[in-house]
C-alpha cells in the first residue's frame, strides 16, 4: 500500500511520463531523426521501470511483509515472483 508521499510523487512522475509520450508522438508527426524518437522512448521506457520499482518497494515493504506476519509467506512470494518475473521481460 502506498503511502501519501509515494503517491504524491508517483503522481509526478507518471504526468511528466505522459508529458514525455506526447513529445514522442508530437516528434513522430513532425517527422524527427529516428534516433532522437528512439532516445525519447527510452528516456520514457526509464521512467515507468522507476514507477515500477516504486511500486515494487512498496508492495514488498507493505503487502509482504504483512502477508508473511499473517503466515501467508509461500502465496506472497509466489505472487512477487510472478510479478518480477513479468516486470524483467
Amino acid at each position: 500500500m502506498l503511502n501519501e508521499q509515494e503517491k504524491v510523487s508517483i503522481k509526478k512522475r507518471l504526468r511528466r511520463i505522459g508529458g514525455q509520450i506526447n513529445g514522442i508522438e508530437k516528434m513522430v508527426e513532425e517527422s524527427r531523426y529516428c534516433v532522437d524518437v528512439l532516445q525519447q522512448i527510452m528516456a520514457a521506457r526509464a521512467a515507468l521501470n522507476q514507477v515500477a520499482l516504486i511500486m515494487l518497494e512498496s508492495h514488498t515493504k507493505s503487502c509482504v511483509v504483512n502477508a508473511i506476519k499473517e503466515d501467508r509467506t509461500e502465496q506472497a512470494v509466489d505472487e512477487l515472483m510472478s510479478v518480477l518475473s513479468k516486470f524483467a521481460k
